[in-house]
C-alpha cells in the first residue's frame, strides 16, 4: 500500500477552497478530469457523509463514497469500486487557515491490484500519475479561486 501527499497554498478563503475542492464536478476544469458526477447526496450537505460520486479521468475510472465530512476543515473517502481495479484504505483533503490563504493537504494510501506486481506498478506508474492529477487539481482551484483577486 503506497501513500501519497500533495499540498499547496491557495491564496484564498478557507471556506471557498473547502468548497471548490469538494464539489468535484469542478474538477472537469482540469486537463486531467473528463468527467466527474455526484450520484447519490450525502445526509447533511450534498458532498457530504454519505455522498457518492464518480470520477472519470484519464488515468481511470472511480467511484468514491464519503466518510468524513467536515467543512471546512476537512473530508474523507473511500474508492469503493475502480478501473483499473485498486485497493484503497484513504482519501483525505484537509484544509488549514495560513498567512497566504489555504494550505490544502490531499493524501491517499492505495495501490493497484494486480497479484505480484501491484506494489510495483504502484510505484513506478500510479503514484506518478496520481500525483501529477492531484496537482493540476489544486492548481486549477488555485487558478478559479484566485483569478482576479488582488494578491496580497
Amino acid at each position: 500500500m503506497e501513500t501519497m501527499t500533495v499540498e499547496r497554498v491557495i491564496d484564498a478563503p478557507i471556506e471557498d477552497v473547502f468548497g471548490w475542492l469538494t464539489t468535484t464536478t469542478n474538477y472537469t476544469a482540469s486537463p486531467l478530469a473528463v468527467r466527474c458526477a455526484l450520484t447519490r447526496g450525502g445526509r447533511e450537505a450534498p458532498y457530504g457523509v454519505g455522498a457518492v460520486r464518480t470520477h472519470l479521468w484519464l488515468m481511470g475510472w472511480f467511484r468514491e463514497r464519503i466518510t468524513r465530512y467536515e467543512p471546512p476543515y476537512a473530508t474523507e473517502y473511500v474508492v469503493e469500486r475502480s478501473l483499473p481495479p485498486s485497493r484503497h484504505e484513504l482519501g483525505r483533503m484537509t484544509f488549514t487557515e495560513t498567512a497566504g490563504g489555504t494550505r490544502v493537504s490531499w493524501t491517499t494510501r492505495a495501490e493497484v491490484r494486480v497479484p505480484f506486481l501491484g506494489a510495483f506498478l504502484t510505484r513506478a506508474l500510479v503514484r506518478p500519475v496520481l500525483l501529477g492529477t492531484f496537482r493540476s487539481i489544486l492548481a486549477t482551484a488555485d487558478a478559479a479561486l484566485t483569478r482576479g483577486a488582488v494578491r496580497r
